[in-house]
């Protein structure tokens, strides 16, 4: 297969083809065992493919790697595939995977691991191996559900050292903005914090308490201003969210789904985006919305700042995606996260601002917590902790929504791979496949089904409304700067040496 031509026109122009196509379809090393490069010494192969994602178009080619680096990609067109038959590859060192697609290393910058401190609802181990089983070969790990939160040096170097030598994949951290922390955030920034993070409303951590609109703007716009330092909001106004909830009826019906969609409604998120891109955007502070629900007053907000050149930047994650409120029963606690989510109507308005770049990225705002603190016995939206476990599922399940309404892979390393990596600092090592890049690559069936059980997730734990669900594309091998870190036609598809690095702006 060569080039796919979106419909939508966001991809480029397709290449000129020079009648290349792999013929060989099997997914095996030409002269040795599929797990040969799974050791600590990679030395340098080749991956060719009928359909590799680079430079914003799909087509046949060849990806050189060397050592942890993509020494050079050959794409049909170019003159290099025909190049390719002289190479100095031995045959022994090329992996031909026929019509699967060779894609970038996903990046996910919105997961929440949790340890030090809470390892009992997510470690660097399980989450290391869940990313990289669901082709994730970067996470950047939320700074609230560790103990001690990350809102200074000392706990963000204690995340670090936690996370050595257990983490399959790259790790970076977010710092985080709270009330009377302004003067940790330049040395945070210095120590290797990529950006910052702060809610608007009770995040449900007592450390990471909330901070008003007033202290950010007042204390925290200049240094995020001088540092060029991104800002992720958490975008809920906490006064119209009380009034919201007063009037929602959730306190007399728990289970109810709608009671809950009352209690935070879209107009909550627009409150907030307006007071964040009027107090701290026209200060030249670059906001990042994280996890859009689908106001679509919010996203006009949004995509109106950017047309006027404001620093602003938003995604969504694959739950808001792939459900709707329509089909969450009453009870149904392990749907529960904040925002919620919305409508189908509301859930198409997503893609479109996916479509029309209103929304930049989408990641997987990962948020576990142990069965329990899901009280799925009572059902009580109310009390439930909110979050959606899901690290390993997201490129499956957005892919499986966008080639239903026309996207095609580039558009999802678009979202998922690029677009995360311009916003964590180091885009010029991950998120594409191009030379000088770091060798991070997934090998993907986008067109096998599967059928998703919880319990045989990497997760730590295995709740998670996917449970049962049949999705689109399987992730077949997962590489980090050349090495596989995940196999899965292997028994223990996993190598037995994390490899997984702390990575920091600008890293090379």
């Amino acid at each position: 297969m060569g080039h796919e031509q979106p419909a939508n026109g966001l991809a480029s122009p397709p290449r000129p083809t020079n009648g290349f196509r792999a013929k060989v379809v099997a997914y095996a090393w030409e002269g040795v065992s599929a797990g040969t490069l799974g050791g600590v010494d990679p030395a340098s192969y080749s991956i060719r493919s009928s359909r590799i994602v680079a430079d914003g178009v799909v087509c046949a080619g060849v990806v050189h790697v060397r050592g942890e680096k993509i020494e050079r990609v050959e794409l049909e067109g170019d003159g290099g595939v025909a190049g390719f038959k002289q190479a100095t590859t031995p045959p022994e060192r090329v992996l031909d995977v026929g019509d699967l697609v060779v894609m970038p290393g996903l990046v996910d910058t919105h997961v929440h691991v949790n340890e030090p401190g809470r390892t009992d609802w997510e470690g660097f181990l399980t989450a290391g191996r869940a990313a990289a089983a669901g082709g994730i070969t970067t996470i950047v790990v939320m700074p609230l559900n560790c103990m001690p939160a990350a809102t200074n040096v000392a706990a963000l170097v204690g995340e670090a050292e936690a996370a050595r030598g257990k983490c399959s994949v790259d790790y970076g951290f977010w710092g985080g903005v709270v009330p009377g922390n302004v003067d940790e955030l330049e040395p945070m920034w210095e120590a290797g914090a990529l950006g910052f993070k702060c809610f608007l409303v009770d995040s449900g951590v007592p450390d990471f308490p909330a901070i008003s609109m007033n202290e950010l703007f007042r204390k925290s716009s200049a240094p995020l201003s001088r540092l060029r330092a991104p800002l992720l909001a958490h975008a809920e106004d906490a006064g119209m969210l009380a009034r919201a909830y007063a009037t929602s009826g959730l306190s007399e019906s728990p289970k109810s789904y709608n009671c809950y969609l009352a209690s935070r409604p879209p107009d909550v998120e627009y409150g907030a985006v307006e007071d964040l891109i009027g107090c701290l955007a026209v200060e030249g502070v670059h906001v990042h919305i994280v996890h859009v629900s689908g106001s679509s007053k919010a996203l006009w907000l949004i995509n109106d700042s950017k047309r006027k050149g404001a620093l602003v930047t938003a995604e969504t994650c694959p739950h808001y995606l792939t459900f709707a409120a329509e089909e969450i029963p009453d009870g149904a606690t392990q749907f529960k996260c904040a925002p919620p989510i919305r409508d189908r109507e509301i859930r198409e308005t997503l893609w479109e601002a996916l479509r029309n770049g209103t929304l930049d990225m989408v990641v997987s705002d990962h948020s576990p917590c142990p069965p329990n603190m899901k009280l799925l016995e009572q059902g009580d939206f109310a009390k439930a902790w909110g979050g959606v476990s899901s690290l390993q599922l997201g490129l499956s399940a957005t892919w499986t929504g966008a080639q239903e309404r026309g996207f095609v892979i580039s558009d999802i390393a678009r979202w998922m791979c690029a677009k995360p990596a311009v916003l964590g600092g180091f885009s010029l090592q991950k998120g594409q496949i191009a030379a000088g890049f770091d060798a991070d690559l997934v090998i993907f069936d986008p067109a096998e089904q599967w059928t998703v059980r919880g319990q045989s997730l990497h997760h730590r734990h295995k709740l998670t409304p996917y449970d049962g669900m049949t999705l689109r594309g399987v992730v077949k091998r997962t590489i980090l700067r050349g090495r596989t870190i995940f196999d899965a036609s292997l028994a223990n598809p996993f190598p037995s040496e994390p490899i997984g690095q702390w990575i920091k702006r600008g890293s090379n």
